[in-house]
């Protein structure tokens, strides 16, 4: 549980890092957004690297709890709105392109943060597994149809970053919308 001043650290770190890149903003930068003072910064979270760590968490948890959201009252083909949670998440913006690949980008390959990182890619692909195994039982590999699904709205989000908008994410949705049509051949080679 973090102390006001905590959360609005993480809240200025979560803004710059993803606006601005996790390197190119400093914990004076954070602080001063923040309100407080770098002693304070370092305080509630001991480096940069923690303060990382921590806001990589802080956008895998919003997002997640929004996507879980999405899915307990969407219908069938529940994979499709896995796109859906990337074009229109209301708290997280999305026109820098994905925040996880932008910071592995960044990051040395000691960094704690990769660990994030992976693990948040892990669960969405599983989550796509997970849909499609539920919602077409027919799939005849719904392993490789979650990776294609995973691969395309990977791609499509990180295209956000360089295109500015979202039109490539709606395009990905709407090419797993046919993969999703026929799931006994989409998963085959």
């Amino acid at each position: 549980m973090l102390t006001p001043a905590g959360e609005r650290v993480l809240s200025a770190a979560s803004e710059l890092f993803y606006r601005e890149g996790v390197n190119a903003v400093g914990v004076a930068a954070v602080a001063e957004a923040a309100g407080v003072t770098k002693k304070t910064l370092y305080a509630c979270f001991g480096s940069k690297t923690e303060l990382t760590v921590a806001y990589l968490r802080r956008r895998h948890d919003v997002w997640w709890v929004y996507l879980e959201e999405r899915l307990a009252e969407a219908d069938q083909p529940r994979a499709l709105v896995v796109f859906d949670a990337y074009i229109d998440h209301p708290r997280l913006g999305s026109d820098r392109g994905c925040a996880f690949l932008n910071a592995a980008a960044e990051l040395p390959a000691d960094h704690p943060g990769l660990d994030v990182i992976r693990r948040h890619k892990a669960a969405v692909r599983a989550k796509f597994a997970e849909l499609i195994r539920e919602d077409a039982p027919d799939a005849d590999d719904p392993e490789r149809l979650a990776e294609q699904l995973f691969l395309l709205v990977e791609g499509a989000v990180s295209h956000t970053g360089i295109d500015g908008d979202a039109h490539r994410i709606t395009l990905a949705r709407e090419i797993a919308e046919v993969l999703m049509r026929d799931p006994r051949t989409a998963g085959t080679r």
